[in-house]
């Protein structure tokens, strides 16, 4: 979910967690649902403890939920909301504190000189107040992992889901990653549909030592500075035909924002029509066309499988990730025969502001072990079977 805030630099914390001493037999983890083009993290907060489930995102800093009370503007959610008064270990953050402006996109005081933070979002913006609290996830021993943490209690939010919260996974100082330590996180993506076909598969995410993405097949590539994963992406294969990102020359540096929050992978206008030009090529079929459905949108009558599609390279510096059919066409409406090429124009969306930026969402990210290592600045993937974890 492409956030509106800028750069942060990183902000690491210890090994150190409550009452339990972080080991590679203990790596703090979390189940992963898919909802809706998200995927939501378990997460407990509070004394007692209330379960929230917030997208998982990683182009965020701010780990945030809707809180009681929450006016007309928030949408009906499907889990309940979190209630700060039943809550033994909540505090509310002062407005001096350091924490509150690290929130960076609009922070005041309230009267009580509590830190009243607004944070905004391509879809819309949280708005309420930041406090302390204590949160739990799991771990692969079994035991509950528990720690403080700085969140967002938001009782003003606009975001068009039915599951706002949201658990921000950048490299800034408030995102989850940082305030729970532990220099790396890595996640395993289920494929776009999943929900509907096997509501009982999960996947997961892992934080800290034992994390790490290694062993045969695994390709990596550096982010540059800044407190989200920015990385650079030089072209698209298709079959064996190759498409620059950039076409009067070489790519820039850091053109490329990884995003699990969002399922879109958008292309700046210049190189998307270039590649729809390849990918058409390659495959042997008339696509639709004058659909009002479907307006500009590069779709199919027949499913595109690997045996009449082709498989998509994509060229990121020091790592090639190979993309099959089955992550690039989906069927966007259930209703009717349609599969349309999962890639699309920053032109025709919410991103469109994004020059020649792109955005790799989560729908391509499905079926790869995706790790992040804060130290080394480095991004790796490994193809992976995510519904066999």
């Amino acid at each position: 979910m492409a956030s509106s805030v800028l750069f942060h630099p990183c902000f690491l914390l210890s090994y150190y967690l409550i009452g339990l001493l972080v080991t590679a037999h203990n790596v703090p983890q979390a189940r992963l649902t898919p909802h809706y083009g998200q995927h939501l993290m378990k997460v407990s907060i509070g004394t007692p403890p209330v379960d929230i489930y917030g997208a998982a995102d990683t182009a965020s800093n701010l780990v945030w939920t809707p809180c009681v009370p929450c006016n007309d503007n928030c949408v009906k959610q499907i889990h309940p909301l979190f209630d700060p008064k039943k809550s033994s270990t909540y505090s509310e953050i002062s407005c001096h504190s350091e924490k509150c402006h690290q929130v960076w996109d609009e922070v005041r005081c309230s009267p009580q000189n509590s830190c009243i933070y607004s944070y905004g979002y391509s879809s819309g913006l949280t708005q309420g107040v930041l406090a302390k609290e204590k949160a739990t996830i799991t771990s692969t021993s079994g035991q509950a992992v528990s720690f403080d943490i700085v969140f967002g209690c938001g009782h003003n939010n606009t975001l068009r889901s039915d599951a706002q919260a949201t658990i921000g996974l950048g490299s800034g100082p408030l995102s989850f990653v940082s305030q729970i330590g532990g220099k790396r996180f890595s996640y395993c993506l289920l494929p776009y549909g999943t929900e509907y076909t096997d509501p009982s598969i999960t996947s997961k995410i892992s934080f800290g030592k034992g994390s790490e993405v290694v062993g045969d097949g695994v390709v990596s590539t550096p982010f540059v500075a800044g407190d989200q994963y920015v990385v650079t992406l030089e072209g698209i294969s298709v079959g064996d035909a190759y498409v620059s990102f950039n076409s009067s020359g070489k790519a820039s540096k850091g053109n490329m924002l990884i995003d699990s929050g969002s399922p879109t992978f958008a292309l700046p206008p210049d190189f998307y029509d270039r590649l729809e030009v390849e990918v058409k090529k390659q495959i042997p079929i008339d696509p639709i066309k004058d659909d009002p459905n479907l307006g500009t949108r590069l779709c199919y009558r027949t499913k595109i499988t690997n045996e009449n599609g082709p498989i998509l390279t994509v060229h990121f510096v020091g790592a090639d990730v190979e993309l099959k059919p089955i992550q690039t066409f989906n069927q966007p409406l259930k209703e009717y025969e349609y599969y349309c090429f999962g890639i699309t124009n920053t032109a025709n969306t919410v991103l469109a502001d994004m020059g020649d930026q792109g955005l790799y969402g989560n729908y391509v990210q499905a079926n790869f072990l995706i790790g992040f290592d804060l130290e080394t600045r480095m991004v790796s993937f490994k193809p992976t079977d995510c519904t066999k974890l």
